[in-house]
């Protein structure tokens, strides 16, 4: 094959390697490289992990418990120790998640501060842009977060918005 060494030589001297040595060697890249190897990092949690039989029902790799809601409602501890936990594993997992987070934050603000009647509908576009964010910048850490937000919104009760803020709240600060 004559024609593929000057393309490859090419690709090297553009500073690209070429497509057969992006990240992985030819033969054991299983079909999950799409072009972009080891620029970067690993940009997407645990993107890399998948298919150990660590998925769950739903095709998500299993995490760590789902928040609770009605013992978030009556302990407060509970709050404060499931926010440690949802800001260690931001750290572990993702990164650059300050600015986002607290957006998301102000948009949970302004849904807790909407007339009664107008409540559960802020909180349902709340949970779009929620999973969104999660799904556009790789931010697995708060997949339990959209969980609790979907029971927070389906029981709709202003104690359970207000909970939720709070807890939302504890994530940004311990965050800094």
């Amino acid at each position: 094959m004559p024609e593929e060494q000057p393309q490859q030589q090419r690709n090297r001297e553009g500073g690209r390697p070429p497509r057969e040595g992006r990240g992985q060697p030819a033969g054991d890249r299983g079909g999950g490289d799409r072009g972009g190897g080891d620029r970067g990092g690993d940009r997407g949690g645990d993107r890399g992990d998948r298919g150990g039989g660590r998925f769950g029902d739903r095709g998500r790799p299993e995490g760590p418990p789902e928040i609770e809601l009605e013992k978030l409602l009556s302990d407060s501890l509970y709050l404060d120790n499931q926010a440690h936990a949802i800001v260690i594993r931001m750290k572990d997992m993702d990164s650059g998640t300050k600015s986002q987070l607290r957006r998301l934050y102000s948009s949970v603000r302004r849904a807790v501060r909407a007339p009664e009647n107008e409540r559960q509908h802020e909180f349902v576009m709340l949970r779009a842009r929620l999973a969104y964010t999660i799904a556009r910048h790789g931010l697995r850490s708060l997949d339990q977060i959209e969980k609790l937000l979907l029971q927070v919104t389906r029981k709709n009760d202003s104690r359970g918005y207000d909970r939720f803020k709070d807890l939302f709240e504890a994530i940004v600060a311990y965050n800094e």
